[in-house]
């Protein structure tokens, strides 16, 4: 039978629109799905977990306009932030990440608390993204107690002012000026009613840094505001707002806190690791290099569980990485041991690599530290 110019054209046009539907199917499933959502949270004092280990919390309690987070594979940006607060007075919030106990939140895997006499390092590393729109402190908040509490407000709270924009200042007063971690800072102490403070204030923007953590410690000790029998129960890097932030971020974060120390009552012995050197050998081309990193241990006694800090030079990234477990693509960078290589006998040395992109003048870090401690360049 023959078919009709109009039942034709009709067929024609269902297998036009078929087509069409098939071809924006094959468009969707080539371009793929991401293979994890990043994580929003607008709760007051929600919190999600990243890289398995660290917590991302929005920990909004300075007013009732909303702020909102988005957790990302290595660290978090504030994608909303409603709402001012006066800036002669508290913040609106401190959207962080951290390691570690914050009212009873506990980052997965953590050994803290741990007794500050016990720790032998806590190698960190941040890397910061900044607005010109807010008001705010770009602060890393290291928490002590002369208990190992995971609940409620500790004794006395460091507080390292990587950045700050606008009429705003620390707790207290200026008392001074200290040279921590081989950098200069405005030292500021003060109570915050039920806790002390004290603020290293950086006198410029500092936008990323691989440091240890214990440097601000021993400082706080030395000017009697914690024991050494007190305990180290969090480290959390984020910002504290009081006009605008969003688009603030945390593009990377890392923190270690490496115990053995010798316990309560013994003064204790310097880290063992107590000397390092890195090979840092590179092959560069138009846009891209690979490094191949050695790692040796010129101190005394076996590493275990080594971790190396380093920065990227500017324009530099990392696209993948082996023999290592690479935390943060640019700027603020550690590289943690794999099950495999996890120990550096006295004298021995362990390897490993990544491939990068990079734009500009290609350049090798400057500086790099095992485990908290300063390492020699070969």
């Amino acid at each position: 039978m023959r078919s009709s110019p109009h039942r034709l054209r009709t067929l024609r046009a269902l297998l036009g629109a078929l087509l069409t539907a098939l071809a924006t199917v094959a468009a969707l499933v080539c371009a793929g799905a991401p293979a994890q959502a990043d994580t929003t949270v607008c709760e007051p004092y929600g919190s999600t977990v990243i890289q398995g280990r660290y917590v991302v919390q929005n920990n909004r309690w300075g007013t009732s306009a909303t702020q909102c987070v988005t957790a990302t594979d290595t660290g978090f940006r504030v994608t909303q932030a409603d709402g001012s607060a006066p800036t002669n007075g508290a913040p609106k919030s401190y959207p962080s990440v951290f390691n570690g106990c914050h009212y009873t939140n506990c980052s997965p895997g953590t050994n803290l608390p741990a007794q500050l006499s016990t720790v032998s390092s806590a190698p960190s590393s941040i890397s910061y993204g900044f607005v010109s729109d807010a008001v705010f402190n770009a602060s890393y908040d290291i928490w002590l107690d002369p208990t190992p509490r995971t609940d409620g407000v500790n004794r006395t709270e460091i507080m390292i002012w990587f950045n700050r924009v606008g009429p705003i200042q620390p707790i207290g007063s200026r008392t001074g000026s200290a040279t921590v971690g081989g950098r200069t800072w405005e030292v500021w102490t003060g109570s915050n009613g039920s806790n002390d403070v004290i603020s290293f204030v950086a006198p410029s923007a500092i936008s990323s840094w691989s440091f240890d953590v214990m440097d601000f410690v021993d400082q706080t000790v030395s000017r009697g505001m914690a024991r050494n029998t007190w305990y180290l129960t969090s480290v959390q890097a984020g910002f504290e707002p009081w006009q605008n932030g969003a688009g603030l971020a945390v593009n990377s974060f890392s923190s270690a806190v490496n115990t053995g120390g010798t316990g309560p009552g013994d003064p204790g012995g310097p880290d063992p690791v107590t000397a390092c050197q890195v090979t840092y050998g590179t092959n560069v081309w138009q846009g891209g290099f690979t490094a191949d990193v050695t790692v040796r241990n010129t101190g005394s006694a076996a590493v275990e569980g080594w971790r190396l800090g380093f920065t990227l030079p500017s324009g530099q990234r990392i696209t993948n990485a082996w023999n290592a477990t690479v935390s943060g693509a640019s700027g603020a960078v550690t590289a943690s041991a794999a099950p495999h290589n996890a120990r550096i006998a006295a004298g021995g040395s362990q390897s490993f690599g990544f491939q990068g992109a990079y734009s500009g003048t290609f350049a090798e870090p400057g500086a790099f530290t095992l485990n908290g401690a300063a390492c020699s360049v070969a």
